[in-house]
């Protein structure tokens, strides 16, 4: 994923050269300096070759990605869904680091992660808690046409209203992807969750750095994650509320 994080961005090849190499020296970095988590701290963060500072972001990414298959394992032990949700959680990992850094969300893993999506559902109902394959298919595509709908149309009255650019299309196909992973009520929790989130830091910000634009990715990447685990909790609340 940090191969993806680093590369993708800057049209490089994720397959050539095959291994990981420092951007300072291009040394190719042995295995034995590619461990997660315990080469970066032997190191100090730095390539043994050149003593270039490596980024701390590829520490955060190991340690989350590690962090969410351990609570994914404690869910849903080695069954299906636990790995189905790790490869969501990686596209989501991936399209979080590149938004913060970049501003953009990459169409290699958003239109991929829709179809990828869709098709697991298909094959693998439980993902949406049927039985049937059809009601899971009707779900997924539910959870693709109204996540990314909703926020298209967001968008385009952002931008009616502000006479600028309010929603990145790529937001559009993230939450689209997301939809089809988790369906269309969970998408709409997403939303709702992000959307809270993402407000707090904006206008955080606002506050202390008089910025406007914030990547609104790594928001829904979040809302994404709790809404499979409290997802379902939050729809009860709801229901019971109203």
């Amino acid at each position: 994923m940090n191969v993806c994080i680093f590369r993708l961005p800057l049209e490089k090849s994720i397959k050539n050269p095959p291994r990981s190499y420092c951007p300072k020296c291009n040394k190719t970095i042995p295995w034995y300096d590619n461990i997660p988590l315990l080469s970066y701290i032997l190191l100090g963060g730095k390539c043994r070759s050149c003593k270039a500072k490596i980024s701390f972001n590829y520490f955060i990414v190991e340690f989350l990605t590690g962090l969410l298959f351990l609570v994914f394992f404690m869910k849903f032990k080695f069954g299906t869904l636990f790995f189905i949700y790790s490869v969501f959680a990686c596209a989501l990992l991936v399209v979080t680091f590149v938004d913060f850094k970049h501003q953009i969300i990459l169409d290699e893993i958003s239109i991929p992660g829709i179809v990828l999506g869709f098709i697991l559902s298909i094959a693998f109902p439980a993902l949406h808690g049927m039985s049937s394959r059809l009601l899971a298919a009707k779900d997924s595509g539910l959870g693709i046409l109204i996540g990314g709908g909703i926020l298209f149309l967001l968008g385009i009255f952002g931008e009616k209203v502000f006479k600028k650019e309010a929603m990145g299309f790529g937001d559009v196909k993230l939450l689209a992807m997301i939809g089809a992973f988790l369906g269309w009520k969970l998408v709409l929790i997403t939303i709702f969750l992000s959307s809270i989130f993402g407000a707090i830091v904006g206008i955080i910000l606002k506050v202390v750095t008089k910025k406007e634009y914030i990547a609104y990715g790594p928001f829904l990447s979040l809302g994404a994650i709790l809404s499979i685990f409290w997802g379902e909790r939050i729809i009860l609340f709801i229901l019971r509320g109203v």
